[in-house]
């Protein structure tokens, strides 16, 4: 009987989401707990995190079964302040960049923050940041 490996992409996604959820620092600029989400919370205040879109694709050499990934975070700003949603956008990086997290079912070879921006919404006016996070696992 064989056991099946996790999906990369969810493996990677759990294991951001543990190791921000862990950070007090993070926890406080989005007024008291690490708030990150799948899609906006229907009435939920910023500041808070989204889990934004993303892509893996194969990255196998030499035999061993490694994966690239692109994700994307975005961070959604308090009404009127844009630096809400940098600075919580600038603790992640500081959380990711080049971690060393576990992965269930993988191994992280490398993380990194590609980029940062911050645009404003036209529709609804909110000021969000978006991270690029970078990354290449490896089947265990």
């Amino acid at each position: 009987m064989s056991t099946a490996v996790p999906s990369p992409l969810l493996a990677f996604r759990g294991a951001v989401i543990a190791r921000l959820g862990a950070d007090a620092a993070l926890a406080a600029l989005m007024g008291g707990g690490v708030r990150l989400y799948d899609e906006p919370p229907r009435g939920a205040l910023p500041v808070y995190a989204l889990l934004g879109p993303a892509e893996i694709r194969d990255d196998s050499v030499d035999g061993a079964v490694r994966h690239s990934h692109s994700h994307a975070l975005i961070v959604i700003a308090k009404p009127g302040s844009a630096r809400t949603a940098l600075d919580a956008a600038e603790r992640i990086m500081e959380l990711l960049a080049g971690a060393d997290i576990a992965l269930d079912g993988h191994v992280l070879v490398t993380c990194r923050v590609r980029s940062l921006g911050v645009a404003r919404d036209e529709r609804s006016g909110e000021a969000r940041a978006t991270l690029t996070i970078e990354a290449v696992t490896e089947a265990v």
